[in-house]
């Protein structure tokens, strides 16, 4: 096996594997090094939410140019996406709700006339429309709330293994239980790095290691504000008046996200009480204590014939957040290193368009599908935090 590459990529989840397909159809072969297995990490633990529903535009632009490779994937990245294994992403349309208190009603009304000017189809509804979606769902707490007719959800290890695999077929390769150790520099250039399995050369280094993404930027020298922060979700099983298919959801007023998933379940995340800093490699087999107890107590709000479904299991992950909750895209530090990290929870639906922006960053200098400029590393250190311009509150607290 050769050790040198046109690029290395520390990461083997969907970010990593994006890259690695991206730069391969321009040409570079990529070394895709991950220090357990493909999609071991955030990407594995993600709910798998597909939409466009954000309060920042540069997100909702990503989103929608990622939309297009799951609306297409067969077509654009190959493989049978009838079924939810390897050679597919799974995508499974169920539409999209975003609800908000009435404190942030207009918010709302303004971040859905945003996405409709960039072509999202995106439209306000009223809790009878709602109602009609989904009959069972409560719907005396808010006054309007927006729908997404065409999103829907899909399967990160699918997705990410199909991009995987795809990358292969332009000369990438994904090395696996190999851990970075250090990044070698030569005259303030990237040169390589060291592992636990040996030294790989390459001119670009791109760390995408997600909640490793701090450790592996000071390797190079490089102060990248990326914490920890965990994100548990609980799984139910419905009762029988609950329909297979309906639409996700995103709860604002509860702090909750929702959606079906296979075998008559439905998934459920919280977004409060994440813990912010805890090891990017603890115990993730079972969610923290009490949470079920909270995603339960708060789906029946929702959906109060919940009350008649039965815990089927929990389990808990870790991804990298940013201090504005946005994420880091970008060179930084010394030349040939590039960051692609920081999505703070939201990063899986956005994976595809991400990875081409970041190839042409790379390869052409500049990122032409989407100017993902607004994400860059330095801004941090000039004080520039984004924020929505219709926003919403912290999602993670």
């Amino acid at each position: 096996m050769s050790n040198t590459a046109d690029a290395i990529i520390i990461g083997g989840g969907i970010h990593g594997a994006s890259l690695a397909f991206h730069l391969g159809q321009r040409g570079l072969k990529s070394l895709v090094l991950e220090k357990k297995t493909l999609a071991a990490g955030a990407t594995g633990r993600s709910s798998g939410l597909v939409r466009m529903h954000y309060d920042l535009e540069p997100e909702s632009r990503l989103a929608w140019k990622s939309f297009e490779y799951f609306r297409n994937w067969k077509d654009i990245i190959g493989g049978d996406t009838s079924t939810s294994l390897s050679t597919g992403s799974g995508f499974t349309r169920t539409g999209f709700i975003q609800l908000v208190s009435e404190n942030y009603e207009e918010a709302l009304r303004g971040n859905v006339a945003m996405h409709q000017r960039i072509g999202i189809p995106s439209l306000l509804i009223d809790p009878e429309d709602v109602k009609r979606l989904a009959p069972f769902f409560r719907t005396d707490d808010f006054n309007v709330a927006a729908y997404e007719p065409e999103s829907g959800y899909a399967d990160p290890n699918a997705a990410a293994a199909s991009l995987m695999d795809a990358a292969k077929r332009f000369g990438a390769r994904l090395v696996q239980d190999c851990a970075v150790t250090g990044i070698q520099l030569a005259s303030g250039k990237v040169s390589g790095v060291s592992t636990s399995q040996g030294e790989f050369s390459a001119p670009i280094i791109v760390n995408a290691a997600g909640a490793w993404a701090q450790s592996i930027a000071a390797m190079a020298g490089v102060d990248l504000p990326v914490d920890t922060w965990r994100h548990d979700v609980a799984f139910v099983r419905q009762p029988k008046s609950i329909p297979a298919n309906y639409p996700t959801v995103i709860d604002n007023i509860h702090s909750m996200y929702f959606r079906p998933e296979t075998g008559g379940l439905t998934l459920i995340g919280l977004e409060d009480k994440n813990p912010i800093g805890e090891s990017p490699d603890g115990y993730t087999d079972r969610a923290q204590p009490g949470f079920v107890e909270r995603a339960i107590d708060r789906i029946c709000e929702r959906i109060p014939s919940m009350e008649n479904g039965e815990l089927h299991s929990d389990q808990g992950g870790y991804d990298g957040i940013s201090p504005d909750q946005r994420a880091i895209l970008g060179q930084i530090g010394p030349e040939g290193f590039y960051a692609q990290c920081g999505f703070s929870g939201t990063g899986f639906k956005i994976a595809p368009a991400v990875g081409l922006c970041m190839s042409e960053l790379i390869v052409d200098g500049a990122a032409k599908t989407v100017d993902i400029s607004p994400f860059d590393p330095h801004r941090f250190e000039r004080g520039d935090l984004l924020k929505g311009e219709h926003a919403y509150e912290d999602i993670w607290h």
